[in-house]
């Protein structure tokens, strides 16, 4: 079964725009887990704008992950995934390692950028992830890497040593938009680079830009482990509220 993975980025945007801590990342998290979530992402950057290590640490802990950071002693892992994602910068790995989730992602990021805009591309040094990949791999966490539904990316991501890919959507969903023609002609490009993922032994994530529409096409994807979905959720949230949109994203998901 194909497993959602709640982003919660856009609340802690929504705190941070004013100061203090309301709406609060963890009762946002506590409302997801209430309403069926089996997993919570977070993408901590660099300047904060959004999750800050305060969060991650406090995720951590109230996700049951035996964290360092935490505060209480050590607890067994929870059933609800916690996945980290981010560029795998000195700071973040470390954040990451402190943490200890059960999955992270890593992410190539621009300077400036809103948000992602293309995964990892094959011709990326080697030298820059084998090490952060290996770390992580010594501390039990699973290692995903964001790339294109291309076979390049794909292939590049086994040679590095990840377990899972996560599939950028995002051209997906502009297709999707445009035409159902089109919407189908991009999904056989994802379906190929799944199959091939599949192939190598590589589990198969997705994300951005899913949303209810899309996803009635793209929960079909051959092997998709997990969908990891934030802004298209917390948007339907405004107006069904937080609980009721984890409910229609998980039924998206599964089908139902």
């Amino acid at each position: 079964m194909i497993r959602l993975s709640v982003n919660v980025n856009k609340v802690a945007t929504l705190r941070n725009s004013r100061g203090g801590d309301v709406p609060s990342v963890t009762d946002a998290v506590a409302v997801c887990l209430a309403a069926g979530a089996p997993g919570i992402t977070v993408h901590p950057r660099a300047d904060e704008r959004h999750i800050t290590p305060r969060d991650v640490a406090a995720l951590a802990e109230q996700l049951g992950t035996p964290s360092r950071l935490a505060v209480r002693p050590e607890s067994s892992r929870s059933e609800v995934e916690f996945n980290i994602e981010g560029d795998p910068r000195a700071d973040f790995v470390d954040m990451v390692v402190a943490a200890r989730p059960h999955q992270c992602t890593l992410v190539p990021v621009v300077p400036g950028e809103v948000t992602s805009q293309a995964g990892w591309s094959e011709s990326t040094s080697p030298e820059r992830l084998t090490a952060v990949i290996a770390r992580l791999h010594a501390e039990g966490i699973r290692v995903s890497l964001f790339v294109d539904p291309e076979e390049a990316p794909v292939r590049w991501a086994r040679r590095l040593g990840a377990d899972r890919i996560e599939l950028y959507t995002e051209p997906f969903a502009r297709a999707f938009a445009r035409s159902h023609d089109a919407g189908r002609a991009s999904f056989e490009t994802y379906a190929a680079a799944a199959m091939l993922a599949h192939s190598l032994g590589l589990g198969v994530n997705a994300g951005h830009d899913l949303d209810l529409d899309n996803l009635v096409l793209f929960r079909e994807l051959p092997h998709l482990d997990e969908v990891s979905i934030g802004h298209a959720l917390v948007g339907h949230a405004l107006y069904v509220g937080l609980e009721r949109a984890v409910r229609d994203f998980l039924g998206a998901v599964e089908g139902r």
